[in-house]
């Protein structure tokens, strides 16, 4: 069974790597964003396999860790892209008689 969880977090490494690839060449903001949740997904999963493979402790609290800080990079992209700033509308110039 260790042998194939090993096997697993190398494949789920492997898929990591191809999203790596991704990150950098992605066109906008949104789709870099994306692809480094799935970077942080993949790497929990990886994390997750082998912390229960090798029997290490550790590894499940770096993945809990991992877990959160790819939650609060979410959220700060969200953040950052709702305060922008939005243009004045147009003066109504059906109140301009009164």
């Amino acid at each position: 069974m260790t042998e194939f969880l090993l096997v697993a977090a190398m494949a789920v490494l492997a898929a990591v790597a191809l999203g790596l690839v991704r990150v950098l060449g992605g066109s906008s903001s949104a789709q870099r964003i994306m692809a480094a949740q799935l970077l942080g997904t993949g790497g929990v999963a990886a994390l997750l396999l082998f912390g229960t493979a090798t029997r290490t402790g550790g590894a499940v609290d770096v993945a809990l860790v991992l877990a959160l800080l790819a939650a609060f990079a979410a959220i700060a992209f969200v953040k950052k892209g709702s305060t922008q700033e939005l243009p004045d509308p147009a003066p109504d110039d059906a109140g301009a008689d009164r």
